[in-house]
């Protein structure tokens, strides 16, 4: 079960970083187009789409690292 939690904690760091920077490039953006810093709901939504395909993707991988280093079987 730890290192689950431990794979979970990662990838939620990894996401949320991910849709926050995603999200700042989007205002900077919508700034140099409007010169207003207005966050349309449809921003919203998609730092939080990328946030949910970075968190499964990031904790599929690191519980797969995370179990590679245990041994596959017990030696008798």
């Amino acid at each position: 079960m730890k290192p689950n939690l431990k794979a979970c904690g990662q990838a939620m760091m990894t996401a949320l970083v991910n849709a926050v920077l995603a999200l700042v490039l989007m205002l900077l953006v919508e700034f140099a187009i409007s010169g207003s810093f207005r966050v349309p709901a449809a921003y919203l939504w998609a730092c939080l789409v990328i946030w949910l395909v970075i968190f499964v993707g990031q904790f599929w991988r690191m519980r797969y690292l995370c179990q590679g280093s245990k041994p596959l079987h017990k030696e008798a």
